[in-house]
């Protein structure tokens, strides 16, 4: 995505001054103090977090700066553990993302007792945090449904597959839901948890459609998720239209077959989140004063006619 998509959040000259001018300090006092960055990761069994991940070690390098990062695998008593730990090692900055939005507040506060400028990514997290940065959650399920509910000609139904608990996960829902509301012919038959794992969402989803055999709709709530519920749609023989958020490029690459049950993902921009994550922890670390508190990072629908021509 191109920085003009999220021009919004950054019309504040200030803000944009301030950022620069973090970036000279970091320069100039490289021989004084090498700036530590930690990032704890929800995951990284995912290509979606890699990516963000090699986009953060690659701006951190362009400054000098140190990285340490760390795979809770969904653990957020290991997240916690993980972050208490790079405070121990002398992180300055900690991007953090969310195994769960509450358990893992209590991480944030470890952060700000030690003086850690803390910013979360992607998922917000309960406590004293010093900003965040994540995508239009709301927007991302509610473009994948609208669509869906579009190539079903507004009816039909639909099943619902949603994940762990954090506020992306519980807004991308919000939104598939308010788009399906909007169609009078369209019936959510269930709502069940896909784990947003491969293999636990092709059960769940194989024991959704035994459940509704009249099935013509599934919304997931990443890409990982969807490419496990697919496996179960192709398996039953039966004409169901999958949608999904992620832009994972396994999920592109399927979308591009004109003959798959999968039709579209709102995609989002994780390279691009972490440079901004970043730059606002920058801001913030330096003192900014006028820095937003959050800034949102637009998506995108993905469908049959864009898959071809769309990367993260």
């Amino acid at each position: 995505m191109k920085i003009s998509n999220i021009a919004a959040p950054f019309r504040k000259t200030a803000f944009l001054a301030a950022s620069a001018a973090a970036l000279t300090a970091v320069t100039a006092s490289a021989d004084e103090h090498t700036l530590t960055i930690g990032m704890s990761f929800q995951e990284l069994n995912n290509e979606y977090f890699v990516t963000m991940q090699e986009a953060l070690e690659s701006a951190a390098e362009s400054m000098g700066a140190e990285v340490i990062t760390t795979d809770a695998r969904h653990d957020v008593s290991k997240q916690v553990s993980d972050v208490e730990d790079m405070i121990q090692r002398g992180i300055d900055i900690l991007l953090l993302n969310p195994a769960d939005s509450v358990g893992v507040e209590t991480a944030v506060l470890a952060a700000k007792e030690a003086g850690v400028t803390t910013v979360a990514i992607d998922a917000q997290a309960n406590g004293p945090v010093d900003g965040f940065v994540g995508s239009k959650n709301y927007d991302a399920g509610y473009k994948a449904c609208e669509y869906l509910a579009q190539q079903l000609d507004g009816e039909g139904q639909v099943a619902l597959l949603d994940g762990i608990p954090v506020v992306p996960i519980l807004q991308r829902i919000d939104g598939c839901t308010a788009a399906l509301d909007e169609h009078e012919g369209i019936e959510i038959v269930t709502t069940q948890n896909g784990r947003q794992e491969r293999t636990h969402a092709m059960t769940v989803t194989e024991n959704i459609i035994q459940a509704n055999p009249e099935l013509d709709g599934l919304f997931s709530v990443n890409d990982i998720g969807s490419l496990g519920a697919l496996i179960a749609i192709e398996a039953s023989g039966q004409d169901i239209k999958l949608v999904s958020v992620d832009g994972h490029p396994e999920a592109v690459a399927e979308i591009q077959k004109a003959d798959s049950p999968f039709i579209a993902t709102s995609a989002q921009y994780p390279a691009d989140m972490v440079r901004v994550g970043l730059g606002l922890a920058m801001a913030k670390y330096w003192g900014a004063e006028t820095a937003p508190a959050e800034i949102p990072i637009d998506v995108e629908l993905i469908d049959r006619d864009k898959a071809a021509d769309f990367s993260w």
